[in-house]
C-alpha cells in the first residue's frame, strides 16, 4: 500500500534533479536512495551503530574508521543544520517577548518584527 511522506523542499529539489538526470521517477529515485542507504548501513565496511554512538556523544569520533567518519560527518552536518524543537520553542518565546530571535545573513541580531528584507 502506498503512503505519503513529507520531505523538506530542499530534499525534494535534490530528488527531482537526480531523478531527471537518471531518467527515474521521483518515487523511483527515493526508492533507489533508500536501498543504497540501507545497504550501506548493513554493509561490513562500517558499523552503523558506532556512527550512531558518535552522533549521541557516546563514542569519540577519532576512533571511527575513515568510512565511518565520513558517514558521521554527513549525519552530523545534517543534524546541526536543523533546529531542535527546544530551540524553535526558545526562539518563539523570545520573539513573543520582543527580544532578539536570531541572526540575519550579515550576522546582525534580528528582533521580533524586524523587517529583514531591507
Amino acid at each position: 500500500m502506498a503512503q505519503s511522506v513529507k520531505l523538506a523542499d530542499d530534499i525534494m529539489a535534490l530528488v527531482r534533479r537526480e531523478a531527471e538526470l537518471n531518467s527515474r521517477s521521483v518515487a523511483g529515485q527515493i526508492t533507489h536512495w533508500l536501498r543504497i542507504g540501507r545497504a550501506i548501513e548493513q554493509s561490513g565496511s562500517f558499523d552503523h551503530a558506532r556512527i550512531v554512538a558518535a552522533l549521541e556523544g557516546r563514542r569519540d569520533t577519532t576512533r571511527l574508521s575513515e568510512g565511518e567518519e565520513a558517514a558521521w560527518l554527513d549525519a552530523f552536518t545534517e543534524k546541526m543544520g536543523r533546529p531542535s524543537e527546544a530551540e524553535e520553542s526558545f526562539f518563539a518565546r523570545r520573539q513573543a517577548l520582543g527580544r532578539g530571535v536570531g541572526l540575519d545573513a550579515g550576522g546582525n541580531l534580528v528582533h521580533a518584527g524586524t523587517d529583514t528584507a531591507a
